[in-house]
């Protein structure tokens, strides 16, 4: 399944979720990597610096890994192609409106967007205001 392309489609179907966890932003090296269980990792992202690693805010304070930040995660719930364009620009124009940064991850089926744990709800409330726009 290739996932959507229409950007009209995919602003009207993003169907944002926020998750409850509480995440951080941490980097570690390949040893420490290799230690940690694959469970607690949300996501990572290979850097010359080191591994920069997503997870939730709790099991980051149980391992004592450093980090700056907390954040919410909201998952837009369509199905869009690694290949579409705009949907990204659209939704951080949005929340760029309101001031709030944007982090994102692109996984293959669903976009996952890191905001300030303050502005999640804040942010979900302006991805459904963008959402409702392009619905019919």
């Amino acid at each position: 399944m290739s996932g959507e392309t229409n950007l009209s489609v995919l602003i009207a179907s993003m169907e944002p979720e926020l998750l409850a966890e509480t995440y951080v932003f941490t980097v570690i090296d390949e040893s420490q990597f290799n230690r940690l269980p694959m469970s607690i990792i949300k996501g990572c992202f290979r850097e010359r610096e080191g591994l920069t690693i997503i997870a939730q805010l709790s099991h980051a304070k149980d391992l004592g890994l450093k980090y700056e930040g907390e954040y919410r995660c909201l998952t837009l719930n369509v199905h869009s192609s690694l290949e579409a364009v705009g949907l990204t620009a659209a939704f951080s124009n949005a929340l760029g409106g309101e001031n709030i940064s944007a982090n994102v991850v692109a996984g293959y089926y669903h976009d996952h967007i890191f905001v300030p744990s303050s502005d999640g709800e804040k942010a979900l409330a302006c991805l459904q205001a963008l959402a409702k726009q392009y619905q019919k």
